[in-house]
């Protein structure tokens, strides 16, 4: 891979203050960039959706967001409690929230569809009691 840009962010679990910020950051350097619009808003909600569900369920991971001249590469790798069953939670509705992550509006059961209905490749490696490892690509047209 032949990386034109390259910035990791460390995501915090239960930070809802800061929740949201890498994949904001992530879609304001697209623009700067000068990539189309379609491309940047299917970025950015691939992007918050994975930030989010580190937010929510893993203690922390480590955001990885490089652009190649081809390719858009997202990289999550957190520390959580796994996915036990991960082409479950594939399935639009199927929600592990809590009744506290609902309240906020969360928790619909949509953050991995949504990131594979926005994203050309997504891989998803998850170890119980470890946790997973997300990776997501968007061609750049």
């Amino acid at each position: 891979m032949n990386k034109a840009f390259s910035q990791s962010f460390k995501i915090h679990g239960s930070d809802m203050y800061n929740a949201g910020k890498a994949s904001t950051e992530i879609k304001t350097i697209l623009k700067q960039l000068g990539i189309n619009s379609t491309t940047i808003r299917r970025v950015a909600i691939a992007a918050y959706e994975a930030e989010m569900n580190v937010v929510m369920y893993a203690k922390q991971a480590i955001m990885i967001f490089e652009i190649t001249p081809e390719q858009i590469h997202i990289t999550v790798d957190d520390e959580g409690p796994g996915i036990p069953d991960v082409h479950l939670a594939m399935q639009e509705g199927f929600s592990t929230a809590t009744p506290e992550m609902r309240e906020m509006g969360f928790g619909a059961g949509m953050g991995l569809p949504n990131i594979k209905k926005n994203s050309d490749s997504m891989k998803v490696e998850s170890i119980v009691g470890k946790g997973t490892k997300l990776e997501i690509k968007i061609n750049i047209n």
